[in-house]
């Protein structure tokens, strides 16, 4: 098969590093792929957000299946393009990806198919968002409704911070002024995913990230320091009725207003008392999420991205090992307000990479026979073990073997279940 994956990310990275173990892979191709990608396959220049020159790329290329990485393409319609074109994707159309793209539309969908989430109000107006806002105090949650690449939520434990998010959005930090508030849900969150095929769902993974930039979970939001899989929280028992009440209800209400689901599904949870309820749904794997995920699935994520694809997941189901994964971030200094790129990284040619450790590639670039940081989140650091301690202790080794004084990460990953 020749495979056309689409993203320049750490996700990306995890995603062809387990798509090429498959027999069945035979040209891989990453588009644009970064530094870490191009040591593993072909990177090729494209416009990832463009539908028409993706289906030609494809065309040329005799892609037989694609593989769209993070959520703007998929928002962008890029799915449906090339659809439309004949080819095989795992990817939703534009209109089921706007379980990611706006919030609102999300909590609609919950509200109808008797999901249950946070208690929520949608506002286009600052001022009756401020009054909404006074009625309702602290905590609380203010998210923007688009697309905010993780950054767009605030989990406010007091009023002044509520009323700071609802500025920075009506401002247009994020783009369109509009956003959602929520009930504050108490509880431990944890991430469950799925590959849905417009007809059936199939389970494909549990994992739970660390979202703060620092030890303890403390300060700012990021897009994730860290992640380990499975997440002990998620119980089978708890895990069936995330299926049954949250997952299963939402799918069949997508497909009875004519926009059923194709992909991937990433339905964060919030769990308290034995009891989920839905914090949101992403149209595609997390990151770092993808980074554990795709470490315990190996190769065989190529056949169950496939069977999704052309619409047959009931000849598939994942094979587990009895192991953990765990990753780390490691993000340049400042992240996530301002920090500095071009920073070269030293060490990585030593590091071991095989089925049990890899050093997965975000935001770096190749230059001069150098490897430097171009992003915030620039490495995340990835190891398998018998236990969650071993893959714990497997990619701190990792970290603690890279020399890059301007950049930093969380020591603490794996805390809640260890």
């Amino acid at each position: 098969m020749n495979i056309l994956i689409l993203g320049s990310g750490g996700r990306e990275h995890a995603i062809a590093w387990a798509v090429a173990q498959n027999p069945k892979c035979d040209r891989l191709i990453v588009a644009p792929g970064n530094a870490g990608i191009a040591q593993l396959c072909e990177c090729a220049s494209l416009d990832i957000l463009d539908g028409d020159a993706v289906a030609e790329f494809a065309g040329e290329n005799a892609i037989d299946l694609t593989i769209v990485g993070p959520e703007a393409p998929l928002a962008a319609g890029v799915a449906d393009r090339l659809r439309a074109a004949g080819f095989t994707v795992l990817g939703p159309s534009a209109e089921a990806a706007r379980l990611e793209a706006s919030k609102a539309f999300t909590k609609e969908i919950c509200d109808a198919a008797h999901a249950p989430t946070a208690a929520w109000a949608r506002f286009t107006e600052h001022a009756p968002a401020r009054a909404y806002l006074a009625e309702r105090g602290a905590p609380i949650v203010i998210k923007a409704d688009g697309l905010a690449a993780g950054k767009g939520v605030t989990v406010a434990m007091d009023v002044a911070e509520a009323e700071a998010a609802l500025d920075d959005i009506f401002a247009g930090a994020f783009g369109s002024p509009e956003v959602v508030i929520e009930e504050y849900m108490p509880g431990e969150e944890a991430s469950y995913f799925f590959l849905v095929d417009g007809t059936d769902i199939l389970p494909i993974g549990t994992a739970q990230d660390h979202k703060r930039a620092h030890d303890g979970d403390t300060g700012p939001n990021t897009g994730g320091m860290g992640a380990y899989s499975p997440a002990p929280v998620l119980t089978d028992e708890i895990a069936r009725r995330a299926r049954d009440e949250i997952i299963r209800p939402t799918m069949e209400e997508m497909a009875r207003r004519g926009t059923p689901f194709s992909g991937i599904l990433y339905a964060g949870l919030m769990i308290d008392s034995g009891a989920p309820r839905l914090v949101e749904y992403n149209v595609r794997l997390g990151d770092p999420e993808a980074q554990v995920l795709m470490m315990r699935l190996g190769g065989q994520a190529l056949d169950l991205f496939q069977a999704c694809a052309e619409g047959r997941l009931n000849d598939v189901a994942p094979t587990w090992a009895d192991d953990h994964a765990l990753t780390v971030v490691l993000a340049a200094e400042g992240y996530p307000g301002p920090y500095t790129k071009g920073s070269e990284i030293r060490g990585l040619d030593a590091l071991p990479e095989d089925s049990h450790r890899m050093t997965f590639h975000a935001g770096t670039e190749a230059r001069d026979g150098r490897i430097v940081a171009t992003g915030g989140r620039v490495l995340a650091v990835t190891a398998r073990g018998a236990s969650l301690k071993e893959a714990r202790d497997g990619a701190y080794a990792l970290a603690d073997a890279i020399d890059w004084p301007e950049g930093f990460h969380r020591t603490d990953i794996g805390w809640r279940a260890l």
